[in-house]
């Protein structure tokens, strides 16, 4: 199994990549890899990472939270849930669940994929 280290690396590799691609993506790309406030990182990494993924795939709450988080990711698990969330109920992703699209209202539990709009 890859350390916490190498695939928050990876993830950020990621981001760096989707800061090279034309659009938002690269604006938001830029946002997550920056030493801003951690809301605006969370929010940014989604997106970017859920952009650059396409959609017909996802990211998983963890990769956000591992890209800009780093050892600290587990921290940020709850507020990168409640970011899926906003981002969800504002209707830039969908929140998955074992395939399905959930209401980000609902009360939910368990592991969440999402995915970008459109």
């Amino acid at each position: 199994m890859a350390s916490t280290e190498t695939v928050s690396q990876t993830l950020r590799a990621e981001l760096r990549r989707a800061a090279d691609s034309p659009g938002t993506v690269a604006e938001d790309a830029l946002v997550a890899l920056s030493d801003g406030p951690m809301r605006e990182r969370l929010e940014a990494a989604m997106r970017a990472l859920a952009t650059h993924r396409g959609r017909t795939s996802s990211t998983c709450p963890s990769d956000v939270a591992r890209s800009v988080g780093g050892d600290r990711w587990r921290e940020l698990m709850d507020d990168t849930r409640a970011t899926a969330r906003r981002l969800a109920a504002a209707g830039v992703v969908e929140i998955t669940q074992r395939g399905s699209v959930v209401d980000p209202n609902d009360d939910w539990h368990g592991p969440i994929r999402i995915r970008i709009v459109g």
